[in-house]
């Protein structure tokens, strides 16, 4: 090696020793900038022409591990999912209050009882009466505002779903133009380290709210796919997420896949070729904030708010439905005979029959439902009873056509009674053929007035409206009942209807059946409630006292904010855990470039003394010469 090569080995030395202090200097002055990734020199050897070899920094180097980031983006979704859905359960909470504590939904039930116990002692003292009402619509305002705390968790989750679905697109957006701006660089290229430096912490923001998956080609380009497989991101086009708000959601205001009938913001994803899909009925995402909003809105409050309605419902049922035993139609076909007559839209005949083959009973309620746009009645498998909705309005030869198209083929019969039965006295009996025997019949109807001779009333009203379950196209009476659930005006008019029950013969003012009826029926009488609540199941529903299907309802709640808060916590361990393993490669260690600036300095002095002593050896020489 001659004394030129010497020194050019040595420049080459110092200008490697320049531009390692150059990256050692940005990665101090980083060192607490969010998403930045420590950088090391990229050095290679290069042959010199003689003895030795020279150096070049051909650029740097990212330190980083790809599989701890990849696991690490997939728990912050979680994290982002379990975060929000601790969150709103936690202010669902909040909507019901502490249990025992004034002004929750328990407190005023039990206001409620006391006060029918206090007037059954005394079912003639307008006090007693007045109290009682007071503490009916108490109950009822509670159960309004319950409904309308549920419904503004509901908006605001709604709405933040767009909010989400904006942020969204932002990221994806600066991913595909940072992809586009990495095309022709390559992966050492200073340039390209600082725009991988934002393009990755743009997919973890994007990561807290929905659910991704990378892919990286051999062009730096990176590919992102939800885990359902739907491309947000493919090289410089990126997917968006289009967004329709509802406004001010309510109870009927529920998903649905057909858009005309959806009651919800709309979410779809319009994909980078022009296709447009419906988020939620592709399940495009399964995590993150935005996954968590999507449920709650449409799973999580809707089942909450059918909790509430269920109460509000059998509140109203409990006081004003009356039961009425069919009548025995003894020989051959046995069976029974029900009037028809009082059974108003959503009213029932309730028959129970076995099956001689399998010795099973079975349980059949047949629903007056007046709007033909809400037949067939959809049933669960193995539901018990099975609900068969009839419409009655066209006449009693219709009604038993209805029947024995439906349950033909369960080896029953129906049929219009004889005389002398009312022309709307339906008849049930078995086949003739002895494979079923009908053990029960009895119809459940709306008592309307307050004066009608039984203790029944209809102390609870749908706003104006008497309830009596209706169901029709739309959906289900009960639906949004708790927001609209009051207590009956002509009552409130005339308090002392609470005890009295007839008016020929008057009631005496010492007759407590009315309110000996209620304070049981609120109190210890059993009643059923539907699967939809998320209590009990189809083929075995729920069943219990009022005050008992309350407390497991919110025992369910609390249980499930309980939950929640404990996912998070273990969540956002998982995500801690991981980001400090991840950290403890990509994330700049002082100390560390401190070790390396000395390693550097000293290098430099190094290279530095060389050339100096190359000129000093140049000089010697050109002395001698001359």
């Amino acid at each position: 090696m001659g004394l030129g090569s010497a020194l050019a080995t040595a420049m080459a030395g110092l200008r490697s020793n320049q531009a390692a202090l150059s990256i050692i200097s940005s990665n101090v002055a980083n060192s607490q900038t969010p998403g930045y990734v420590t950088q090391n020199p990229t050095q290679v050897e290069l042959a010199s022409g003689g003895y030795g070899s020279s150096v070049q920094t051909t650029g740097v180097n990212r330190q980083l591990d790809i599989f701890i980031q990849s696991q690490l983006r997939t728990e912050t979704s979680g994290a982002g999912y379990a975060n929000q859905m601790a969150n709103i359960l936690s202010q669902l909470q909040t909507v019901y209050g502490n249990p025992g504590g004034d002004g929750t939904l328990e407190t005023m039930l039990s206001n409620f009882t006391s006060a029918l116990q206090s007037l059954s002692s005394n079912p003639g003292d307008q006090s007693a009466q007045k109290v009682a009402l007071s503490a009916a619509q108490s109950l009822a305002a509670q159960l309004n505002t319950t409904t309308q705390g549920i419904q503004t968790l509901r908006t605001n989750v709604d709405q933040d779903i767009g909010n989400s679905a904006a942020q969204a697109n932002t990221y994806m957006s600066q991913i595909a133009d940072i992809n586009s701006r990495l095309q022709g660089l390559s992966p050492t290229d200073p340039q390209a380290a600082t725009l991988m430096d934002q393009r990755d912490n743009a997919i973890n923001e994007l990561s807290k709210l929905v659910d991704v998956r990378t892919v990286t080609d051999s062009s730096n380009q990176v590919s992102l796919f939800t885990n359902s497989g739907i491309q947000l991101v493919g090289g410089g086009l990126a997917s968006s997420f289009v967004y329709s708000s509802a406004g001010v959601l309510n109870a009927n205001a529920q998903y649905n896949s057909d858009p005309t009938k959806s009651g919800v913001g709309s979410l779809n994803i319009r994909l980078p070729n022009g296709a447009n899909m419906d988020v939620v009925a592709n399940n495009v995402i399964s995590s993150g904030q935005i996954a968590a909003d999507l449920k709650l809105r449409d799973q999580t409050l809707v089942q909450a708010q059918t909790q509430v309605d269920q109460l509000a419902a059998t509140l109203s049922s409990a006081a004003s439905d009356q039961t009425t035993a069919g009548t025995q139609v003894t020989g051959t076909p046995a069976g029974f005979d029900v009037d028809t007559s009082n059974i108003l839209p959503g009213n029932t005949i309730n028959l129970t029959y076995t099956d001689a083959a399998t010795k099973t009973q079975h349980q059949i309620s047949i629903v007056n439902v007046k709007d033909t746009t809400a037949l067939p009645l959809q049933n669960a498998a193995n539901a018990n009873p099975q609900v068969i909705g009839v419409d009655f309005s066209a006449g009693m030869g219709t009604v038993v056509s209805q029947l024995n198209a439906a349950l033909g083929s369960n080896n029953l019969h129906f049929s219009i009674a004889p005389p002398p039965a009312s022309a709307s006295t339906l008849r049930v009996t078995d086949d003739g053929t002895g494979n079923a025997t009908v053990n029960a019949a009895s119809t459940t109807t709306t008592v309307q007035s307050l004066t009608a001779g039984v203790p029944q009333l209809p102390l609870f009203t749908d706003g104006a409206s008497f309830y009596t379950g209706a169901i029709s196209g739309s959906g289900s009476q009960m639906t949004g009942l708790a927001g609209r659930i009051s207590v009956n005006t002509a009552l409130l008019a005339d308090p002392s209807k609470l005890s009295t029950y007839s008016t020929s013969p008057p009631t005496a003012a010492s007759d407590n059946t009315r309110s000996d009826f209620l304070f049981t029926q609120f109190t210890t009488a059993n009643f059923s409630y539907s699967p939809q609540t998320g209590l009990g199941s189809a083929a075995a529903p729920l069943k219990g006292t009022v005050g008992s299907y309350l407390q497991q309802f919110i025992s369910q709640q609390g249980n499930a904010s309980t939950l929640a808060n404990q996912l998070q916590q273990g969540q956002s361990v998982v995500v801690s855990t991981l980001q400090q393993k991840f950290d403890s490669t990509a994330k700049v260690n002082i100390d560390t470039e401190m070790s390396n600036l000395i390693q550097v300095q000293n290098s430099y002095a190094a290279n530095a003394h060389i050339m100096s002593v190359v000129q000093s050896m140049m000089q010697t020489l050109l002395q001698a010469q001359l």
